[in-house]
Protein backbone atom coordinates (compact mmCIF):
# COMPACT_ATOMS: atom_id res chain seq x y z
CA UNK A 1 0.00 0.00 0.00
CA UNK A 2 1.40 3.42 -0.89
CA UNK A 3 2.58 5.48 2.09
CA UNK A 4 4.57 8.68 2.30
CA UNK A 5 6.12 9.73 5.60
CA UNK A 6 4.77 13.13 6.69
CA UNK A 7 8.22 14.72 6.97
CA UNK A 8 7.05 18.30 6.36
CA UNK A 9 4.33 17.98 8.98
CA UNK A 10 6.81 17.03 11.69
CA UNK A 11 9.02 19.96 10.74
CA UNK A 12 6.11 22.39 10.93
CA UNK A 13 4.98 21.16 14.36
CA UNK A 14 8.53 21.25 15.74
CA UNK A 15 9.16 24.78 14.46
CA UNK A 16 5.79 26.46 14.97
CA UNK A 17 3.63 24.51 17.42
CA UNK A 18 5.67 23.02 20.28
CA UNK A 19 8.69 25.38 20.36
CA UNK A 20 11.36 22.79 19.65
CA UNK A 21 13.83 25.69 19.40
CA UNK A 22 13.94 25.81 23.21
CA UNK A 23 15.64 22.41 23.19
CA UNK A 24 18.42 23.74 20.95
CA UNK A 25 19.15 26.39 23.54
CA UNK A 26 20.15 23.76 26.09
CA UNK A 27 23.70 22.45 26.31
CA UNK A 28 22.56 18.88 25.94
CA UNK A 29 20.86 19.35 22.58
CA UNK A 30 22.73 22.37 21.22
CA UNK A 31 23.89 20.36 18.21
CA UNK A 32 20.32 19.52 17.12
CA UNK A 33 20.34 22.32 14.57
CA UNK A 34 17.56 22.89 12.08
CA UNK A 35 19.69 21.46 9.27
CA UNK A 36 20.46 18.34 11.29
CA UNK A 37 16.80 17.81 12.12
CA UNK A 38 15.71 18.25 8.49
CA UNK A 39 18.36 15.76 7.36
CA UNK A 40 17.35 13.19 10.00
CA UNK A 41 13.64 13.43 9.31
CA UNK A 42 14.17 13.33 5.54
CA UNK A 43 16.42 10.28 5.67
CA UNK A 44 14.10 8.43 8.03
CA UNK A 45 11.13 9.34 5.87
CA UNK A 46 12.86 7.99 2.78
CA UNK A 47 13.54 4.66 4.50
CA UNK A 48 9.96 4.38 5.76
CA UNK A 49 8.45 5.24 2.39
CA UNK A 50 10.73 3.14 0.21
CA UNK A 51 11.80 0.22 2.39
CA UNK A 52 9.29 -0.38 5.18
CA UNK A 53 5.94 0.55 3.63
CA UNK A 54 6.15 -2.15 0.93
CA UNK A 55 6.32 -4.75 3.75
CA UNK A 56 2.95 -3.77 5.24
CA UNK A 57 0.64 -6.01 3.22
CA UNK A 58 3.05 -8.95 3.18
CA UNK A 59 3.18 -8.83 6.98
CA UNK A 60 -0.59 -9.42 7.09
CA UNK A 61 -0.82 -11.99 4.32
CA UNK A 62 2.28 -13.97 5.32
CA UNK A 63 2.35 -13.92 9.14
CA UNK A 64 5.20 -14.89 11.40
CA UNK A 65 5.25 -18.64 12.02
CA UNK A 66 6.72 -21.17 14.43
CA UNK A 67 8.35 -24.12 12.69
CA UNK A 68 10.03 -26.84 14.75
CA UNK A 69 10.84 -24.39 17.50
CA UNK A 70 12.13 -21.72 15.10
CA UNK A 71 10.24 -18.46 14.53
CA UNK A 72 10.16 -17.27 10.92
CA UNK A 73 9.20 -13.67 10.25
CA UNK A 74 7.28 -12.23 7.29
CA UNK A 75 8.99 -11.91 3.90
CA UNK A 76 11.31 -8.91 3.74
CA UNK A 77 11.36 -8.28 7.48
CA UNK A 78 15.03 -9.22 7.86
CA UNK A 79 16.04 -6.66 5.24
CA UNK A 80 13.67 -4.09 6.69
CA UNK A 81 15.08 -4.51 10.18
CA UNK A 82 18.59 -4.33 8.76
CA UNK A 83 17.75 -0.97 7.19
CA UNK A 84 16.44 0.29 10.54
CA UNK A 85 19.54 -0.93 12.37
CA UNK A 86 22.08 0.31 9.86
CA UNK A 87 20.43 3.71 9.78
CA UNK A 88 21.04 4.05 13.52
CA UNK A 89 17.33 4.50 14.20
CA UNK A 90 17.24 2.06 17.14
CA UNK A 91 19.71 4.05 19.22
CA UNK A 92 18.60 7.56 18.28
CA UNK A 93 18.25 8.76 21.88
CA UNK A 94 20.68 6.27 23.44
CA UNK A 95 23.83 7.55 25.09
CA UNK A 96 26.71 8.19 22.65
CA UNK A 97 29.26 6.37 24.82
CA UNK A 98 27.42 3.14 24.01
CA UNK A 99 27.01 3.84 20.32
CA UNK A 100 23.80 5.87 20.41
CA UNK A 101 23.16 9.23 18.74
CA UNK A 102 22.12 11.10 21.89
CA UNK A 103 19.34 12.86 20.00
CA UNK A 104 16.16 14.21 21.60
CA UNK A 105 13.33 11.79 22.32
CA UNK A 106 11.14 14.23 20.39
CA UNK A 107 12.95 13.29 17.18
CA UNK A 108 12.86 9.60 18.04
CA UNK A 109 9.11 9.90 18.59
CA UNK A 110 8.69 11.42 15.13
CA UNK A 111 10.76 8.69 13.49
CA UNK A 112 8.99 5.93 15.42
CA UNK A 113 5.67 7.35 14.28
CA UNK A 114 6.86 7.28 10.65
CA UNK A 115 7.92 3.65 10.99
CA UNK A 116 4.59 2.77 12.61
CA UNK A 117 2.69 4.24 9.70
CA UNK A 118 4.87 2.38 7.22
CA UNK A 119 4.71 -1.05 8.92
CA UNK A 120 3.62 -1.29 12.55
CA UNK A 121 4.36 -5.02 12.83
CA UNK A 122 8.03 -4.41 12.09
CA UNK A 123 8.31 -1.15 14.06
CA UNK A 124 7.51 -3.04 17.25
CA UNK A 125 10.95 -4.69 17.11
CA UNK A 126 13.04 -1.51 17.47
CA UNK A 127 10.53 -0.06 19.95
CA UNK A 128 11.04 -3.04 22.27
CA UNK A 129 14.82 -2.66 22.00
CA UNK A 130 14.62 1.06 22.75
CA UNK A 131 12.75 0.35 25.96
CA UNK A 132 15.33 -2.20 27.05
CA UNK A 133 18.19 0.14 26.20
CA UNK A 134 16.70 2.82 28.41
CA UNK A 135 16.20 0.43 31.34
CA UNK A 136 19.77 -0.86 31.11
CA UNK A 137 21.21 2.65 30.85
CA UNK A 138 19.53 3.62 34.11
CA UNK A 139 19.68 0.41 36.16
CA UNK A 140 22.22 -2.13 34.86
CA UNK A 141 25.74 -2.69 36.14
CA UNK A 142 28.65 -1.30 34.14
CA UNK A 143 29.56 -4.82 33.00
CA UNK A 144 26.06 -5.45 31.65
CA UNK A 145 26.02 -2.05 29.93
CA UNK A 146 29.36 -2.61 28.25
CA UNK A 147 28.35 -6.04 26.95
CA UNK A 148 24.72 -5.53 25.95
CA UNK A 149 24.14 -1.90 25.03
CA UNK A 150 26.37 -1.72 21.94
CA UNK A 151 24.75 -4.88 20.56
CA UNK A 152 21.21 -3.67 21.23
CA UNK A 153 21.90 -0.23 19.77
CA UNK A 154 23.48 -1.67 16.64
CA UNK A 155 20.57 -4.06 16.13
CA UNK A 156 22.79 -7.14 16.28
CA UNK A 157 20.65 -8.15 19.27
CA UNK A 158 17.07 -7.17 20.09
CA UNK A 159 15.25 -6.69 23.37
CA UNK A 160 11.86 -7.65 24.79
CA UNK A 161 9.79 -6.84 27.86
CA UNK A 162 8.28 -9.79 29.78
CA UNK A 163 5.55 -8.71 32.20
CA UNK A 164 2.31 -10.57 31.56
CA UNK A 165 1.46 -14.08 32.73
CA UNK A 166 -1.78 -16.04 32.21
CA UNK A 167 -3.04 -15.05 35.67
CA UNK A 168 -1.26 -11.68 35.90
CA UNK A 169 -2.21 -9.04 33.37
CA UNK A 170 -2.55 -5.46 34.63
CA UNK A 171 -2.18 -6.93 38.14
CA UNK A 172 1.54 -7.54 37.68
CA UNK A 173 1.97 -8.31 41.37
CA UNK A 174 0.18 -11.66 40.86
CA UNK A 175 3.06 -13.08 38.81
CA UNK A 176 4.46 -16.53 39.62
CA UNK A 177 7.75 -16.56 37.72
CA UNK A 178 10.55 -17.22 40.20
CA UNK A 179 14.25 -16.36 40.28
CA UNK A 180 16.49 -18.59 42.39
CA UNK A 181 19.95 -17.26 43.36
CA UNK A 182 22.76 -19.51 42.08
CA UNK A 183 25.45 -18.16 44.40
CA UNK A 184 27.58 -16.78 41.57
CA UNK A 185 25.73 -13.53 40.98
CA UNK A 186 23.27 -15.10 38.54
CA UNK A 187 19.74 -16.42 38.96
CA UNK A 188 17.78 -19.39 37.60
CA UNK A 189 14.57 -18.03 36.07
CA UNK A 190 11.55 -20.33 35.76
CA UNK A 191 8.02 -19.48 34.64
CA UNK A 192 5.85 -18.59 31.69
CA UNK A 193 5.15 -15.23 30.10
CA UNK A 194 2.52 -14.41 27.48
CA UNK A 195 1.95 -11.68 24.89
CA UNK A 196 5.68 -11.11 24.38
CA UNK A 197 6.09 -8.92 21.29
CA UNK A 198 9.00 -10.09 19.15
CA UNK A 199 9.73 -12.76 21.76
CA UNK A 200 11.73 -14.67 19.15
CA UNK A 201 12.54 -14.15 15.47
CA UNK A 202 15.13 -14.56 12.72
CA UNK A 203 16.08 -10.93 12.02
CA UNK A 204 18.90 -10.67 14.60
CA UNK A 205 21.31 -13.15 16.16
CA UNK A 206 20.21 -12.85 19.79
CA UNK A 207 17.09 -11.89 21.73
CA UNK A 208 17.53 -10.39 25.19
CA UNK A 209 14.57 -10.61 27.54
CA UNK A 210 13.85 -8.34 30.48
CA UNK A 211 11.83 -10.55 32.82
CA UNK A 212 9.93 -9.69 35.98
CA UNK A 213 10.23 -12.45 38.58
CA UNK A 214 10.15 -12.98 42.33
CA UNK A 215 13.10 -14.18 44.39
CA UNK A 216 12.10 -16.82 46.99
CA UNK A 217 11.18 -15.16 50.27
CA UNK A 218 10.38 -11.82 48.67
CA UNK A 219 7.10 -10.12 49.65
CA UNK A 220 3.95 -10.80 47.69
CA UNK A 221 2.59 -8.14 45.35
CA UNK A 222 4.54 -5.63 43.32
CA UNK A 223 6.94 -4.75 46.17
CA UNK A 224 8.59 -8.16 45.97
CA UNK A 225 9.28 -8.15 42.21
CA UNK A 226 12.76 -7.98 40.71
CA UNK A 227 13.93 -7.48 37.12
CA UNK A 228 16.29 -9.82 35.26
CA UNK A 229 18.06 -9.85 31.93
CA UNK A 230 17.74 -13.27 30.32
CA UNK A 231 19.33 -13.70 26.85
CA UNK A 232 18.33 -16.39 24.35
CA UNK A 233 22.02 -17.17 23.86
CA UNK A 234 24.38 -16.58 26.78
CA UNK A 235 27.11 -14.23 25.48
CA UNK A 236 30.79 -14.65 26.10
CA UNK A 237 32.75 -11.80 27.63
CA UNK A 238 33.84 -10.62 24.17
CA UNK A 239 30.26 -10.43 22.93
CA UNK A 240 30.29 -13.60 20.84
CA UNK A 241 27.43 -16.00 21.38
CA UNK A 242 27.78 -18.88 23.77
CA UNK A 243 25.35 -21.69 24.64
CA UNK A 244 21.58 -21.60 24.26
CA UNK A 245 19.82 -20.51 27.44
CA UNK A 246 16.80 -22.20 29.00
CA UNK A 247 14.37 -20.03 27.02
CA UNK A 248 11.91 -21.37 24.47
CA UNK A 249 8.83 -20.35 22.52
CA UNK A 250 5.75 -22.40 23.43
CA UNK A 251 3.56 -20.90 20.72
CA UNK A 252 2.77 -17.74 18.80
CA UNK A 253 -0.46 -15.95 19.65
CA UNK A 254 -3.25 -16.02 17.02
CA UNK A 255 -4.08 -12.35 16.91
CA UNK A 256 -6.71 -10.07 15.43
CA UNK A 257 -4.00 -8.08 13.67
CA UNK A 258 -0.27 -7.34 13.70
CA UNK A 259 0.24 -10.73 12.10
CA UNK A 260 3.79 -9.92 11.09
CA UNK A 261 4.83 -9.30 14.68
CA UNK A 262 5.70 -12.60 16.39
CA UNK A 263 3.89 -12.37 19.74
CA UNK A 264 5.12 -15.31 21.76
CA UNK A 265 4.28 -17.41 24.77
CA UNK A 266 7.70 -17.74 26.43
CA UNK A 267 8.80 -20.55 28.71
CA UNK A 268 11.74 -20.15 31.11
CA UNK A 269 13.23 -23.35 32.54
CA UNK A 270 16.10 -22.63 34.92
CA UNK A 271 17.24 -19.96 32.46
CA UNK A 272 20.34 -18.01 33.44
CA UNK A 273 19.56 -14.40 34.25
CA UNK A 274 21.27 -11.33 35.68
CA UNK A 275 19.65 -8.95 38.16
CA UNK A 276 18.97 -5.45 36.81
CA UNK A 277 18.80 -2.90 39.61
CA UNK A 278 18.41 -3.95 43.24
CA UNK A 279 16.47 -6.94 44.50
CA UNK A 280 12.77 -6.09 44.77
CA UNK A 281 13.38 -3.02 42.60
CA UNK A 282 11.85 -4.50 39.49
CA UNK A 283 8.84 -2.23 39.20
CA UNK A 284 10.90 0.95 39.51
CA UNK A 285 13.25 -0.29 36.79
CA UNK A 286 10.36 -1.37 34.60
CA UNK A 287 8.61 1.97 34.87
CA UNK A 288 11.76 3.74 33.75
CA UNK A 289 11.12 2.42 30.28
CA UNK A 290 7.35 2.00 30.45
CA UNK A 291 6.63 5.72 30.70
CA UNK A 292 8.49 6.46 27.48
CA UNK A 293 7.12 3.24 25.96
CA UNK A 294 3.61 4.59 26.58
CA UNK A 295 4.51 7.68 24.57
CA UNK A 296 5.94 5.38 21.90
CA UNK A 297 2.69 3.42 21.74
CA UNK A 298 0.72 6.65 21.45
CA UNK A 299 2.91 7.54 18.48
CA UNK A 300 2.15 4.12 16.99
CA UNK A 301 -1.53 5.03 17.01
CA UNK A 302 -0.80 8.32 15.27
CA UNK A 303 1.37 6.59 12.68
CA UNK A 304 -1.34 4.10 11.76
CA UNK A 305 -3.89 6.93 11.66
CA UNK A 306 -1.68 8.79 9.17
CA UNK A 307 -1.40 5.69 6.99
CA UNK A 308 -5.14 5.00 7.16
CA UNK A 309 -5.86 8.60 6.20
CA UNK A 310 -3.53 8.48 3.21
CA UNK A 311 -5.10 5.21 2.09
CA UNK A 312 -8.66 6.57 2.41
CA UNK A 313 -7.79 9.85 0.71
CA UNK A 314 -6.21 8.06 -2.22
CA UNK A 315 -9.34 5.94 -2.65
CA UNK A 316 -11.72 8.89 -2.25
CA UNK A 317 -9.88 10.92 -4.89
CA UNK A 318 -10.10 8.05 -7.37
CA UNK A 319 -13.53 6.54 -6.70
CA UNK A 320 -16.28 7.99 -8.93
CA UNK A 321 -19.76 7.69 -7.47
CA UNK A 322 -22.78 9.94 -8.02
CA UNK A 323 -22.61 13.64 -8.82
CA UNK A 324 -21.68 16.71 -6.82
CA UNK A 325 -21.28 20.39 -7.57
CA UNK A 326 -17.76 20.04 -6.15
CA UNK A 327 -16.49 17.22 -8.34
CA UNK A 328 -17.06 13.73 -9.66
CA UNK A 329 -15.29 11.54 -7.07
CA UNK A 330 -16.59 10.64 -3.62
CA UNK A 331 -14.15 13.13 -2.11
CA UNK A 332 -16.53 15.84 -3.34
CA UNK A 333 -19.49 14.55 -1.31
CA UNK A 334 -20.15 16.41 1.93
CA UNK A 335 -20.14 13.39 4.24
CA UNK A 336 -16.98 11.92 2.74
CA UNK A 337 -15.36 15.35 2.98
CA UNK A 338 -16.40 15.44 6.66
CA UNK A 339 -14.77 12.07 7.27
CA UNK A 340 -11.54 13.01 5.50
CA UNK A 341 -11.26 16.29 7.38
CA UNK A 342 -11.97 14.52 10.66
CA UNK A 343 -9.18 12.06 9.96
CA UNK A 344 -6.69 14.76 9.01
CA UNK A 345 -7.59 17.04 11.93
CA UNK A 346 -7.42 14.21 14.47
CA UNK A 347 -4.01 13.11 13.22
CA UNK A 348 -2.63 16.63 13.60
CA UNK A 349 -3.99 16.99 17.15
CA UNK A 350 -2.73 13.60 18.35
CA UNK A 351 0.67 14.12 16.69
CA UNK A 352 1.14 17.53 18.30
CA UNK A 353 0.17 16.17 21.74
CA UNK A 354 2.69 13.32 21.41
CA UNK A 355 5.51 15.61 20.29
CA UNK A 356 4.70 18.10 23.04
CA UNK A 357 4.94 15.29 25.59
CA UNK A 358 8.26 14.17 24.11
CA UNK A 359 9.61 17.71 24.25
CA UNK A 360 8.73 17.92 27.95
CA UNK A 361 10.68 14.70 28.56
CA UNK A 362 13.67 16.11 26.69
CA UNK A 363 13.52 19.41 28.56
CA UNK A 364 13.43 17.57 31.88
CA UNK A 365 16.57 15.66 30.88
CA UNK A 366 18.33 18.72 29.50
CA UNK A 367 17.56 21.15 32.32
CA UNK A 368 16.96 19.00 35.38
CA UNK A 369 13.92 21.19 36.06
CA UNK A 370 11.38 19.17 38.05
CA UNK A 371 8.51 21.11 36.48
CA UNK A 372 9.29 19.65 33.05
CA UNK A 373 9.30 16.16 34.54
CA UNK A 374 5.89 16.74 36.12
CA UNK A 375 4.57 18.16 32.86
CA UNK A 376 5.78 15.11 30.94
CA UNK A 377 4.15 12.84 33.50
CA UNK A 378 0.83 14.66 33.09
CA UNK A 379 0.92 14.53 29.29
CA UNK A 380 2.05 10.89 28.99
CA UNK A 381 -1.31 9.18 29.70
CA UNK A 382 -3.05 11.70 27.42
CA UNK A 383 -0.56 11.11 24.60
CA UNK A 384 -0.85 7.33 24.96
CA UNK A 385 -4.62 7.07 25.24
CA UNK A 386 -5.59 9.79 22.79
CA UNK A 387 -2.95 8.73 20.27
CA UNK A 388 -4.10 5.13 20.22
CA UNK A 389 -7.81 5.99 20.33
CA UNK A 390 -7.16 8.31 17.39
CA UNK A 391 -5.50 5.45 15.52
CA UNK A 392 -8.54 3.24 16.13
CA UNK A 393 -11.06 5.92 15.23
CA UNK A 394 -9.28 7.11 12.10
CA UNK A 395 -8.72 3.55 10.86
CA UNK A 396 -12.43 2.85 11.39
CA UNK A 397 -13.41 5.98 9.48
CA UNK A 398 -11.05 4.88 6.73
CA UNK A 399 -13.06 1.70 6.29
CA UNK A 400 -16.23 3.77 6.05
CA UNK A 401 -14.70 6.01 3.37
CA UNK A 402 -14.08 2.89 1.30
CA UNK A 403 -17.72 1.86 1.64
CA UNK A 404 -18.28 -1.80 0.84
CA UNK A 405 -14.72 -2.12 -0.40
CA UNK A 406 -13.51 -1.27 3.10
CA UNK A 407 -14.94 -4.55 4.34
CA UNK A 408 -13.04 -6.45 1.65
CA UNK A 409 -9.59 -7.47 2.80
CA UNK A 410 -8.00 -6.98 -0.62
CA UNK A 411 -8.20 -3.18 -0.29
CA UNK A 412 -6.07 -3.23 2.86
CA UNK A 413 -8.29 -0.72 4.68
CA UNK A 414 -9.29 -3.24 7.35
CA UNK A 415 -5.69 -4.10 8.17
CA UNK A 416 -5.08 -0.70 9.71
CA UNK A 417 -8.04 -1.21 12.03
CA UNK A 418 -7.00 -4.73 13.01
CA UNK A 419 -3.36 -3.78 13.53
CA UNK A 420 -3.91 -0.67 15.64
CA UNK A 421 -6.64 -2.04 17.92
CA UNK A 422 -4.24 -3.57 20.42
CA UNK A 423 -2.43 -0.28 21.05
CA UNK A 424 -5.29 0.82 23.32
CA UNK A 425 -4.64 -2.31 25.40
CA UNK A 426 -0.91 -2.82 25.82
CA UNK A 427 1.52 -0.74 27.91
CA UNK A 428 -1.41 -0.07 30.24
CA UNK A 429 -4.96 -0.01 28.89
CA UNK A 430 -6.39 3.38 28.06
CA UNK A 431 -8.72 3.09 31.02
CA UNK A 432 -5.69 2.69 33.28
CA UNK A 433 -4.09 5.72 31.62
CA UNK A 434 -7.19 7.78 32.42
CA UNK A 435 -7.24 6.56 36.03
CA UNK A 436 -3.57 7.47 36.33
CA UNK A 437 -4.33 10.96 35.01
CA UNK A 438 -7.08 11.74 37.54
CA UNK A 439 -5.31 10.12 40.49
CA UNK A 440 -1.51 10.05 40.57
CA UNK A 441 -1.09 12.91 38.10
CA UNK A 442 -3.39 15.08 40.21
CA UNK A 443 -1.53 14.49 43.46
CA UNK A 444 -0.22 18.06 43.10
CA UNK A 445 -3.77 19.33 43.50
CA UNK A 446 -4.04 19.93 39.78
CA UNK A 447 -1.23 22.48 39.77
CA UNK A 448 0.49 21.26 36.59
CA UNK A 449 -2.82 20.82 34.80
CA UNK A 450 -3.57 24.43 35.72
CA UNK A 451 -0.24 25.58 34.33
CA UNK A 452 -0.95 23.85 31.03
CA UNK A 453 -4.37 25.50 30.91
CA UNK A 454 -2.76 28.88 31.65
CA UNK A 455 -0.58 28.41 28.58
CA UNK A 456 -3.57 27.43 26.43
CA UNK A 457 -5.44 30.54 27.51
CA UNK A 458 -2.43 32.79 26.96
CA UNK A 459 -2.08 31.46 23.41
CA UNK A 460 -5.80 32.01 22.85
CA UNK A 461 -5.51 35.60 24.08
CA UNK A 462 -2.62 36.17 21.68
CA UNK A 463 -4.78 34.92 18.79
CA UNK A 464 -7.84 37.08 19.55
CA UNK A 465 -6.86 39.95 17.26
CA UNK A 466 -6.42 37.69 14.23
CA UNK A 467 -8.78 34.76 14.83
CA UNK A 468 -11.27 36.02 17.43
CA UNK A 469 -13.95 33.35 17.05
CA UNK A 470 -11.57 30.42 17.25
CA UNK A 471 -9.57 32.02 20.06
CA UNK A 472 -12.72 32.57 22.12
CA UNK A 473 -13.85 28.96 21.62
CA UNK A 474 -10.48 27.61 22.79
CA UNK A 475 -10.36 29.97 25.77
CA UNK A 476 -13.86 29.03 26.90
CA UNK A 477 -13.13 25.32 26.48
CA UNK A 478 -10.01 25.70 28.63
CA UNK A 479 -12.02 27.39 31.37
CA UNK A 480 -14.58 24.58 31.32
CA UNK A 481 -11.76 22.05 31.60
CA UNK A 482 -10.29 24.01 34.51
CA UNK A 483 -13.60 23.89 36.38
CA UNK A 484 -13.87 20.13 35.91
CA UNK A 485 -10.24 19.68 36.95
CA UNK A 486 -11.05 21.48 40.19
CA UNK A 487 -14.03 19.14 40.67
CA UNK A 488 -11.85 16.09 40.04
CA UNK A 489 -9.26 17.21 42.58
CA UNK A 490 -11.96 17.88 45.17
CA UNK A 491 -13.24 14.27 45.09
CA UNK A 492 -11.76 12.35 48.01
CA UNK A 493 -13.32 9.07 46.89
CA UNK A 494 -11.13 7.96 43.99
CA UNK A 495 -13.95 5.89 42.52
CA UNK A 496 -15.80 9.14 41.81
CA UNK A 497 -12.75 10.29 39.87
CA UNK A 498 -12.33 6.96 38.10
CA UNK A 499 -15.98 6.90 37.03
CA UNK A 500 -15.35 9.90 34.78
CA UNK A 501 -11.68 9.42 34.06
CA UNK A 502 -11.95 8.38 30.41
CA UNK A 503 -14.22 11.25 29.32
CA UNK A 504 -12.04 13.66 31.32
CA UNK A 505 -8.90 12.49 29.51
CA UNK A 506 -10.59 12.84 26.14
CA UNK A 507 -11.86 16.30 27.01
CA UNK A 508 -8.33 17.31 28.02
CA UNK A 509 -7.03 15.97 24.71
CA UNK A 510 -9.77 17.82 22.80
CA UNK A 511 -8.74 21.13 24.38
CA UNK A 512 -5.02 20.49 23.87
CA UNK A 513 -5.67 19.55 20.26
CA UNK A 514 -7.68 22.72 19.69
CA UNK A 515 -4.89 24.83 21.16
CA UNK A 516 -2.30 23.24 18.89
CA UNK A 517 -4.56 23.71 15.88
CA UNK A 518 -4.98 27.39 16.84
CA UNK A 519 -1.22 27.84 17.01
CA UNK A 520 -0.88 26.27 13.58
CA UNK A 521 -3.60 28.54 12.19
CA UNK A 522 -1.75 31.61 13.46
CA UNK A 523 1.28 30.53 11.40
CA UNK A 524 -0.76 29.94 8.23
CA UNK A 525 -3.35 32.71 8.05
CA UNK A 526 -5.77 32.00 5.24
CA UNK A 527 -3.96 28.77 4.37
CA UNK A 528 -4.88 25.09 4.72
CA UNK A 529 -3.76 24.89 8.35
CA UNK A 530 -6.12 27.67 9.37
CA UNK A 531 -8.93 25.96 7.46
CA UNK A 532 -8.20 22.64 9.17
CA UNK A 533 -8.06 24.35 12.56
CA UNK A 534 -11.45 25.96 11.92
CA UNK A 535 -12.92 22.54 11.13
CA UNK A 536 -11.48 21.03 14.33
CA UNK A 537 -12.58 23.89 16.56
CA UNK A 538 -16.04 24.18 15.01
CA UNK A 539 -16.87 20.47 14.80
CA UNK A 540 -14.67 18.43 17.15
CA UNK A 541 -13.83 20.73 20.05
CA UNK A 542 -17.54 21.04 21.10
CA UNK A 543 -17.41 17.38 22.13
CA UNK A 544 -15.55 18.52 25.25
CA UNK A 545 -18.78 19.87 26.75
CA UNK A 546 -20.52 16.49 26.90
CA UNK A 547 -17.32 14.77 27.95
CA UNK A 548 -16.84 17.09 30.91
CA UNK A 549 -20.43 16.58 31.97
CA UNK A 550 -19.78 12.83 32.03
CA UNK A 551 -16.59 13.35 33.99
CA UNK A 552 -18.49 15.08 36.82
CA UNK A 553 -21.32 12.57 37.27
CA UNK A 554 -19.54 10.43 39.86
CA UNK A 555 -19.91 6.73 40.56
CA UNK A 556 -23.51 6.26 41.71
CA UNK A 557 -25.11 5.36 38.37
CA UNK A 558 -22.30 2.88 37.61
CA UNK A 559 -23.12 0.84 40.70
CA UNK A 560 -26.89 1.35 40.85
CA UNK A 561 -27.45 -2.02 39.16
CA UNK A 562 -26.15 -5.08 41.00
CA UNK A 563 -24.39 -7.90 39.21
CA UNK A 564 -27.53 -10.03 38.99
CA UNK A 565 -29.34 -7.18 37.28
CA UNK A 566 -26.47 -6.75 34.85
CA UNK A 567 -26.75 -10.41 33.93
CA UNK A 568 -30.55 -10.36 33.58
Amino acid sequence: MPFTAAVDEYGFILDHVIDFASLRQTDRFAEASEDVIVAILSEAGKMCTEVLAPLQRASDQHPASLENGVVRTSPGFADGFKAIAEGGWIGMSAQPENGGMGLPITLMTAVNEMMSGACLSLQLAPLMSQGQIEALEHHASDAIKELYLPKLISGEWTGTINLTEPQAGSDVGALKTKAEPKGDGTYAISGQKIYISWGDHDVAENVCHLVLARIPGAPEGTKGISLFLVPKFIPNENGTLGPRNGVSVVSLEHKMGLHGSPTAVMQYEQAKGWLIGPEEGGMAAMFTMMNNARLGVGAQGVGVAEAAYQHALDYALDRKQGKSLHGFTIAAHADVRRMLLTMKAEVFAARAIALSCAQAIDMSHATGDKAWEVRAALLTPIAKAFGTDTGIRVADIGIQVHGGMGFIEETGAAQFSRDVRVTAIYEGTNGIQAMDLVARKMMDGGEMAGRVLDEIEAAAEAARADLPDMAEAVWQASESLRETTDWIVAQEDLTDRFAGAVPYLHAFARVLGASFHLRAAMQDRGGPREKLARFYINRLLPEHTGLLEQARVGQDDLYAMNLDELAA
